[in-house]
Parts: C-alpha cells; sequence; structure tokens
C-alpha cells in the first residue's frame, strides 16, 4: 500500500515490534554450501507501527536460524531512537540520527559497527527506509534515484572513511555519474543483469539458460574433481559466451585457494568469491595477485562488516568485484559509501 502524504506530514513511529521468523531449509539442504551445511534461512524482522492507520515500516536482518534471537534482542536494546520519534525528524537529519544509533555510549562496546550490533542497527534502519518510501509512494530504489548528489551526500557519515573519500569528492562522483548515465532509462529497458546460483542439476541449469539466464554461480571448495566435472557441464550449457562464477565461502586459506583456483582456470570463471577468511585483507590481495594473469577476478564483501573494513580492502587493492549485503552493513546509509568508494577504487 502506498500512502501518497507530503514528506513533511507528521507521521509518528508509534512502537517496534521485532519478530525471530525461520524457515526450516536445512531439511532440504537449500542455500547450503561448503562452510554453512545446515542454513534455516531466518530474519530479525522489524515492524514500525505508526501515528497513520495501516501504514508501517518493515526491515529485516537476515540470518542462518540460530542466534536470530540475539539481533532480535539487540533490536528492542535500540528501539528507544524510534519509539514515539517523527519520521521527518529522522529521515531530514538522517546523518546524524544514523550516527548516533551506531555510537550508542553503551551498546557501542558490543561493536563498534559490526556483528550483532550492526545487524540489529541495519534492520532498524531498513523498516525506516521502507516507511520513508511508503510514505513518498515510492520504492526504496526510485526515492533514491530521484535524489540530486546533494541530498544523497547528506545521508553519508563519513567518520573513519574521510581520508579515503571525502564529501566533496562524492559530489563529484555523483554530480559526474548522473550526467553521463542513464542508468534508471537503462534498467526500464533492459532489466536488471540477474544470476542464479542454483545450478546443481542439469534440468534447472538448461531451463534457466531457455529463461534467458547467462550467468550462473557454482559453489567450490568440497571436493576438487567434483568441481571441475559441474564447471565443465556447465561451461558445455551456457557455452563460452556464458558467464560461471565461482563461491568458495571461505573455506580455503591463502594458498589453497591459489592452487585450488588454478585446478579451475580452464573452464573460465569470472571470478572466485571468498576465497579466505572475509577479515583477511592481504590474503585476498594476494590470491589476486596469483590469480589476475589466469584471467579470475577476486570477489568478496558479503561478510564485511563495515565501511571502514570497505575502505581498506579497497585501499589494499584485495578485490575486483566489490559484493554488498545490505542486512550486514547498516542499511542504505552505509551501502552508499561503499558505493561511491568502488567508484573511486575503479
Amino acid at each position: 500500500m502506498h500512502h501518497n502524504l507530503p514528506l513533511d506530514c507528521p507521521i509518528r513511529i508509534v512502537s517496534l515490534k521485532v519478530t525471530d521468523v525461520r524457515f526450516p531449509t536445512s531439511e532440504g539442504s537449500h542455500g547450503s554450501d561448503a562452510i554453512h551445511p545446515d542454513p534455516d534461512y531466518s530474519a530479525a524482522y522489524v515492524e514500525l507501527t505508526t501515528s497513520e492507520a495501516g501504514l508501517k515500516g518493515c526491515g529485516s536482518a537476515f540470518t542462518l536460524g540460530r542466534g536470530t534471537e540475539v539481533i532480535a534482542k539487540n533490536i528492542e536494546s535500540l528501539k528507544h531512537y524510534v519509539e514515539d520519534k517523527k519520521l521527518e525528524s529522522i529521515v531530514n537529519n538522517f546523518r546524524n540520527f544514523y550516527h548516533a544509533l551506531v555510537n550508542d555510549g553503551q551498546m557501542r562496546w558490543l561493536g563498534p559497527e559490526k556483528g550483532v550490533l550492526h545487524m540489529a542497527c541495519s534492520a532498524i534502519l531498513n523498516a525506516i527506509w521502507d516507511l520513508w518510501a511508503k510514505v513518498a509512494g515510492k520504492p526504496v530504489w526510485k526515492l533514491l534515484s530521484d535524489m540530486r548528489p546533494q541530498q544523497l551526500v547528506d545521508l553519508i557519515d563519513f567518520t573513519y572513511i574521510s581520508d579515503y573519500l571525502t564529501p566533496d569528492e562524492a559530489l563529484q562522483i555523483l554530480a559526474e555519474d548522473g550526467k553521463e548515465n542513464d542508468r534508471e532509462g537503462y534498467l526500464n529497458a533492459n532489466g536488471y543483469p540477474a544470476y542464479t546460483t542454483s545450478a546443481g542439476w542439469l534440468g534447472y541449469s538448461e531451463q534457466t539458460i531457455r529463461e534467458g539466464f547467462d550467468k550462473f554461480k557454482v559453489k567450490v571448495g568440497q571436493n576438487l574433481e567434483s568441481d571441475r566435472a559441474r564447471l565443465r557441464l556447465l561451461r558445455e550449457l551456457c557455452g563460452p559466451q556464458g558467464v560461471l562464477m565461482t563461491d568458495a565461502n571461505q573455506r580455503w586459506s591463502v594458498p589453497e585457494a591459489v592452487a585450488w583456483m588454478r585446478q579451475l582456470a580452464e573452464f573460465q570463471p569470472y571470478w572466485i568469491e571468498e576465497p579466505t577468511s572475509p577479515d583477511d585483507m592481504l590474503g585476498h590481495r594476494a590470491v589476486r595477485d596469483a590469480l589476475q594473469p589466469l584471467g579470475v577476478r577476486v570477489a568478496t564483501g558479503e561478510m564485511c562488516q563495515n565501511k571502514v573494513l570497505f575502505k581498506q580492502f579497497f585501499q589494499a587493492a584485495a578485490l575486483d568485484v566489490c559484493q554488498i549485503d545490505a542486512c550486514r552493513l547498516a542499511s542504505v546509509n552505509e551501502v552508499l559509501p561503499v558505493l561511491l568508494m568502488a567508484a573511486k577504487a575503479g
């Protein structure tokens, strides 16, 4: 439901409710990989009820089952930041609100800006963005797309990253990009590029190719011969123009990652995702240096906990493809500076 209310309409957030939602996906091994054998796809789900009847903001933090209750408890501990607050007062000074939320004087001892606490902040912020978009009568992507460069920059907390990206640089990147690229027009005309990871069985791969998918991601790292067989099969199915990506889900040490991927390079994988510990910037750089002559890129970022770690990945030239989890980072507010740093890094 869209509520076409003016943004200065005095909408008040009355209450925050958090629900621990879990699905038994482990029963069918759905979403499993070399490191996570039995995930139950779950979420700490936030609902912000408001003074406007029927108007709610909803957001979540994604989990794999056990531990969801811990995030939910963190969310409960932060709800005073939004309860009995006007939406207008939050979004009109979103940078300061964000900074206060992720730096709560007592809670930040559990972080700061990482892990369970940061994911709790993300769920709350995601719900605020959902509420703001509903009030504006448009989806979140359109709310952002319609903003001027200065409005986007005003959302960003540059604490700890201004040595790499200043507000002026961010503004310049957005202004120049807006002149050169009509991304919204392109997406409306051509759609959004996507790939599928569930390519484990032949029938699925053939069906998705018929539907227009030409990009496939394969989980690797448990058995080298099995990896080679599956990649060979997919390469035959999608042809030389199809894009194959591999994902090790942090399975290997740095030497293992290099040795394993040298055995898979003949199938021309576009990238290897999370080849080693998600915190090991220099390890990623070593893998990248070793695989670059083979044409294999390094992708990572889903487990990167905040904008400061991303800054260091860029400074170390440790990745080719920047990936983002908007439920691990603190929502859109932190995704924006990471995207801008990625743009600067090229």
